[in-house]
């Protein structure tokens, strides 16, 4: 199915609280929202944030600065990540395994990531705001967004967490196989990671369904 259009002058001049005020508005309390990190990536796992925000009316301001996490450098994201944990009623970050994505496809395993990061909220949310997918198997009504991180400040917040938890889960890693790199580029496709596999073949971090460990050179599943 082919990517869905989106008008970029719509785009706000950064995340808002629109989406979940009109949640709010209609009764609606604990509203999450959810982005992932991590799914276009060669080897780790995919991550899953979920963030739920308190409705007080100076939010946007105290969080004035949160980006979608891939237009921020990680120093940012590290602060933001410290911010978003003390402002936010509730947040968690949940993962998929690379064995998990191998097995279920990528789509389905962050689907599973995310899963696992509302299951551990002290209360589960009564509407989820979603980065572009959508997660069926929650139960819970939710709203996908196109480039809901660049529109709607629980997304935003979200995939910071995301991106942050995943990242220092890639630094950890590094030292036990340190002869791929992941610290420097987490696990994605660069040129000094291919090298790598190219010379060292794959670890077991390495998601075999995705090329160049797949033999088929197919595309992932989805």
């Amino acid at each position: 199915m082919p990517r869905k259009k989106f008008d970029l002058s719509l785009l706000p001049p950064s995340p808002d609280l629109t989406f979940e005020r009109s949640l709010w508005d209609a009764g609606i309390g604990v509203v999450a929202g959810i982005d992932e990190a991590g799914r276009g990536a060669l080897a780790g796992p995919v991550a899953a944030g979920v963030v739920v925000l308190p409705n007080r009316p100076n939010l946007v301001e105290l969080m004035d600065g949160v980006r979608d996490s891939k237009q921020m450098t990680a120093k940012t994201r590290q602060h933001w990540a410290q911010k978003i944990e003390q402002l936010s009623a509730a947040c968690q970050v949940g993962f998929a395994d690379p064995d998990e994505v191998d097995d279920l496809g990528i789509l389905p395993a962050t689907r599973l990531a995310a899963m696992r990061a509302i299951a551990r909220l002290p209360n589960i949310p009564e509407h989820l705001l979603i980065d572009y997918i959508s997660i069926p198997g929650s139960g819970i009504s939710e709203t996908s967004l196109i480039k809901g991180d660049r529109r709607c400040l629980s997304i935003a917040a979200a995939s910071i967490l995301a991106k942050v938890r995943r990242d220092e889960y890639m630094l950890q890693v590094d030292e036990k196989y340190p002869n791929y790199g992941f610290a420097s580029h987490k696990g994605y496709g660069t040129a000094k990671h291919l090298a790598a596999i190219e010379k060292f073949g794959p670890c077991p971090l390495h998601r075999m369904s995705f090329a160049p460990m797949r033999p088929d050179n197919q595309p992932p599943l989805f």
